[in-house]
């Protein structure tokens, strides 16, 4: 997480919300980013998501298959949904997003029967210290 927590410190410093992401398998990292939805006039180029098409063009498959995710901020449901598509086995995320978590602050996708494929989830890993990244970003744009 430490690792995620510092890309996120490198997309604020770049105007982006901080949020930072890295993608492990089998104790390798194969993939990380930052957010950049500003600087690729991308709505789409979250952190998660950005990630998740490295580490997908990395292993040469579409499926992530005995991966881990860490992200510093709970994914929105995009993000979800492209963690299930992508059949990431665990998530691990810092601070919970009260307004647009989709792990169940807002929904849990996660925890819906309905889905086919569900991602292990675990939440609050660094918390505060991910949350503080962000408060003072959003502090400074007030």
């Amino acid at each position: 997480m430490q690792q995620a927590l510092e890309l996120a410190l490198e997309s604020a410093a770049h105007g982006e919300v901080p949020v930072g992401s890295i993608l492990v398998k089998d104790g390798k990292t194969i993939a990380q980013s930052g957010n950049a939805p500003i600087s690729l006039s991308d709505p789409t180029a979250h952190a998660e998501i950005n990630t998740i098409r490295m580490g997908a063009s990395y292993l040469g498959n579409y499926r992530l298959v005995g991966t881990t995710l860490y992200s510093t901020l709970e994914p929105c449901v995009m993000c979800a949904g492209a963690i299930m598509h992508a059949r990431i086995e665990r998530l691990v995320f810092g601070a919970y997003d009260e307004k647009s978590g989709a792990c169940g602050s807002v929904v849990d996708l996660f925890e819906s029967g309905q889905l086919n494929y569900h991602t292990s989830v675990l939440g609050g890993v660094m918390s505060s210290e991910c949350a503080a990244v962000l408060k003072s970003f959003f502090k400074l744009r007030r």
